[in-house]
């Protein structure tokens, strides 16, 4: 199983960053995860409240256990609550259905990590990592 790198992970979260400013976003909090779900990389801005951690990461840890991303998963969440509710009880609460977790894959296409945002809204969150991992020449998957 290919991971995400140390590297890969400060370039996600740099390049998140600078889309946040560029888009003049709320301060931002960065979780880079690996393909088993362990955190690589974490930043959070100043500014960003504490609590943003645990959202962050939820978002990404959610995405990579569940091979989607996490607007996927909020709009599985619509459909069968039921799932996601016993996905998030059998992740010990760890699931956070909200887009602003995307899966990484490498240029074959294998899933490598997940980002996951909290700071903004929920749309710029997700629009943040894709513009990270793009910034680190990988793919990121949103649905």
């Amino acid at each position: 199983m290919s991971n995400i790198s140390q590297g890969e992970a400060r370039k996600i979260i740099d390049g998140a960053l600078a889309k946040g400013a560029e888009a003049g976003m709320n301060p931002l909090a960065v979780a880079v995860l690996d393909a088993g779900g362990h955190l690589v990389a974490y930043e959070r801005q100043d500014g960003a409240s504490p609590g943003r951690f645990q959202i962050a990461s939820g978002k990404a840890y959610g995405a990579v256990m569940l091979g989607m991303g996490s607007r996927a998963l909020m709009n599985r969440a619509e459909q069968q609550a039921y799932f996601i509710a016993a996905a998030g009880a059998a992740f010990d609460g760890k699931l956070v259905p909200v887009p602003g977790g995307v899966l990484v894959k490498d240029a074959g296409g294998a899933v490598i990590g997940a980002v996951g945002i909290s700071g903004d809204s929920s749309d710029n969150d997700e629009a943040a990592c894709v513009a990270g991992i793009e910034a680190a020449g990988l793919a990121g998957v949103t649905g």
